[in-house]
């Protein structure tokens, strides 16, 4: 991390000198020696902008990132317009072999072999654009706004408390810190029961359930237990769910195997005669077609098993002894079965070795769990509440347990220090991870006389916890004693040597500007009189476009004028000659100890344009959404007279009059079912319309004359009365429009299809 550090901040030097697009761009760089993730970073960074009078409230942030979480962290900032931008993500793409790191083979088929260069299988694959998704939360809040309105509600409905109350449950379905509650698994609509038993219980819980990132327990308290109540059938369905599941599963792969294998092997003394595979039954007029092709499927089959002969006998025999694959799977034993009675005894004594009948352990961990909610709350709102703080178990209670937190208060009073960089790889690193440590600290992890040889254990249990795959399962390591570490590892810093004491220390976050940037000759004066590197001066927000803070000299900072040099060796990445970018320390506003950020809408802040279609809408008129960033600009189309005419001119025939709209999994187009006929038309008669296409065919047969009331057709829930004098019959079967005929708009509009669409009919 420290290589990468020194890596982008001359990737930043040099944008900012070269790029015209860096031009205006002021840069922020917080590197690993700043303690924190990099997006709760940026987070505290947003929230003290906010706090500050220079901010402006409509302000646009965009937020790149893959992690589901900062779709929270987004709406947790309440700004107007926040976006998160990520790369796009292409399942089973080919990856090289993890020994020789050629492609084309995998780790198991691998031959050890050297890199043929004349080879283009061995080559790697040609480099794709990268796809790029756009996450914008604005929509999100008018979906969260109509899926969290309580109609009819005594509580006046908040949007932003609404919001932060719903980014608090998301917390019980799992997060980075806390494992997710047994009864509720996001894939199974976790997130919906949840806000339904928020909607159900806002009456007795009065209120909203966090207020400025502190939860109000007894309210969440209500919320679990009305879980609890119902986690005995929450368990019992998903094992119905779960054997209905193996169960198509394994007719898939029955199926499919049954399509691979011929309909019969032919023996030794006959090739015409066949010997079933399974109970086949053909029937129909293309019985012998079929026959024919099963006798070349097994002539290939034979073939491909390069097997002169097969006796009746030996086929039956071995088929017998052949298993489906679907049955040979490896079930995964569940010793809990949540399904039975007695699994919250199972649970605990499998999971945590305690007696299920001991109410003390288990309202400790439920005591524990919600201490960790109120942590993660404050953490997502206020920054970090406690740097020591952890979740001392390995699963999570059951929400039946959760009956008697409602009076807990948790205490985050305590000032606390993150761990250094070092410090930090020492407790989450295993022990073969220990070259990129010091060569002093290398042995306290493979030691066997090492006072913390415990932490670093080469094998340890994955409880796969109901699942298939090692990797959704729980890692059962040792939780890492904060004081035994420190209180080892304090002698050892002596041991370091410059280098390693400098990426041990903690380091500040960077600003770089270009030479066009307005706040570039304020940095030139911030060089020029600052003779010591620990003056800092306050930002003038009107250079920076209202953002705050203050800055001071750097002492690895490149002066103005002077050659950066290049920190590597290859010729694409060549030294900066006559450095204009200048390099500043930065800190964030401050606030003092306790200051509580505000969790709202900032005043000034104006709403983006609405992409919901309003519920109160007509729902007869067209509509077109807000898509993308831009506004909505004006489309150019045709008018139905316009259309006319160009039909007209170019000699194509008016559409169909009757289309039926085909449902199907992967076929969803109009097609049409039948022709409009040349009728009679009666004085103020209504125009008689076949009802189906089974009509239009009868019509075919018979000759006879159209039946049927236009209601009652699919496709029609409009239309006109005729009042015109009556025309002459032409050929029914035939579309004959006449030329003097104007037309009139009948629409096509059900629940099963897409928006109206025009036809039309033709009168006098």
């Amino acid at each position: 991390m420290a290589r990468l550090a020194v890596a982008l901040r001359y990737y930043v030097h040099q944008r900012l000198n070269s790029d015209p697009g860096w031009e205006k761009v002021a840069v922020i760089l917080s590197d690993a020696n700043v303690p924190g993730e990099g997006e709760h970073k940026i987070m505290d960074f947003i929230r003290r902008q906010r706090a500050s009078p220079s901010h402006d409230p409509n302000t646009v942030h965009c937020l790149c990132g893959a992690d589901a979480d900062l779709i929270m962290l987004g709406l947790a900032t309440h700004e107007p317009n926040f976006n998160i931008i990520r790369e796009e993500f292409m399942p089973n793409q080919q990856r090289p072999c993890d020994l020789c790191g050629q492609y084309g083979h995998d780790l198991n088929d691998c031959k050890g072999l050297a890199l043929d260069d004349d080879s283009e299988c061995q080559s790697s694959p040609l480099q794709k654009e990268t796809n790029f998704i756009f996450v914008r939360l604005p929509v999100l809040r008018e979906y969260l706004e109509r899926e969290l309105h309580i109609p009819n509600s005594s509580i006046p409905f908040d949007l932003e408390r609404a919001i932060d109350d719903w980014v608090f449950m998301c917390f019980f379905v799992g997060n980075d810190f806390l494992p997710h509650l047994p009864s509720l698994e996001i894939r199974e609509n976790a997130i919906d029961r949840l806000v339904k038993l928020y909607k159900d219980m806002v009456y007795e819980m009065k209120g909203h359930l966090t207020d400025s990132g502190v939860v109000h327990i007894e309210r969440a308290q209500i919320i679990l237990n009305k879980l609890g109540e119902v986690e005995d059938e929450i368990f019992k369905s998903r094992q119905e769910r779960e054997q209905q599941f193996k169960r198509k599963n394994k007719e898939k792969k029955r199926r499919e195997k049954a399509l691979m294998t011929p309909s019969y092997i032919s023996s030794r003394g006959s090739f015409l005669a066949p010997q079933t595979n399974g109970p086949i039954c053909l029937s129909g007029s293309n019985t012998r077609a079929m026959a024919r092709t099963s006798r070349l499927e097994a002539l290939d089959f034979i073939e491909t098993l390069h097997v002169p002969g097969i006796s009746v006998s030996e086929n039956s025999c071995h088929r017998h002894e052949l298993k489906d694959d679907s049955s040979s799977e490896d079930e995964v034993f569940d010793e809990v079965r949540l399904w039975e009675d007695g699994w919250k005894d199972r649970y605990y004594k499998s999971k945590f070795q305690v007696d299920g009948k001991d109410i003390v352990f288990r309202r400790k961990v439920a005591l524990a769990y919600v201490e960790g909610l109120c942590w993660v709350l404050h953490y997502y709102y206020q920054g970090c509440a406690s740097w020591d703080w952890y979740y001392p178990f390995h699963y999570a209670p059951f929400a039946s347990d959760f009956d008697a937190v409602s009076q807990f208060k948790p205490d985050f009073s305590a000032c606390t220090e993150p761990f250094k960089p070092l410090q930090q790889l020492m407790s989450v690193f295993p022990a073969a991870s220990r070259v990129h440590l010091p060569e002093a600290w290398q042995e306290l992890m493979i030691s066997p006389t090492s006072p913390i040889i415990d932490f670093y254990p080469d094998n340890f249990v994955i409880d796969l916890n109901g699942k298939k795959c090692a990797w959704q399962g729980v890692a059962l390591l040792p939780f890492v004693d904060e004081k035994r570490l420190l209180e080892v590892l304090k002698p050892m810093e002596d041991k370091l040597d410059a280098f390693e004491k400098e990426r041990n220390s903690r380091g500040p976050d960077r600003l770089f500007v270009g030479p066009s940037h307005p706040f570039y000759k304020f940095a030139e004066e911030l060089y020029e009189n600052s003779k010591e590197d620990s003056i800092a001066l306050s930002i003038d927000t009107s250079l920076t476009f209202g953002m705050a803070g203050t800055v001071g000299v750097d002492a690895k900072a490149v002066m103005k004028g002077q050659n950066y040099k290049s920190p590597f060796s290859v010729d694409e990445f060549t030294d900066i000659a006559k450095n204009k970018a200048i390099m500043m320390i930065y800190k964030d506003p401050e606030f003092e100890r306790g200051y509580v950020f505000a969790t709202k809408r900032l005043p000034g802040a104006v709403d983006v344009p609405r992409t919901l279609k309003d519920i109160n809408l007509d729902r007869r008129e067209s509509y077109r959404p807000q898509i993308g960033f831009s506004r909505e600009i004006l489309r150019h189309g045709l008018s139905d007279a316009g259309r006319r005419m160009v039909e007209r001119g170019i000699g194509h025939s008016p559409r169909p009059l009757f289309e039926t709209y085909q449902i199907g999994s992967h076929n969803r187009s109009y097609q049409p079912s039948c022709w409009a006929p040349a009728v009679s038309y009666g004085e103020d008669r209504m125009f008689n319309y076949p009802s189906s296409a089974n009509q239009c065919r009868k019509r075919r047969q018979t000759g006879g004359e159209w039946s049927g009331n236009p209601r009652r057709h699919r496709n029609f829930n409009e239309y006109e009365r005729m009042s015109q004098p009556s025309m002459p019959v032409r050929h029914p079967l035939r579309y004959e429009p006449y030329p003097e005929l104007v037309p009139l708009r009948v629409r096509s509009r059900g629940r099963d299809r897409p928006p109206p669409h025009q036809y039309s009919v033709y009168r006098w």
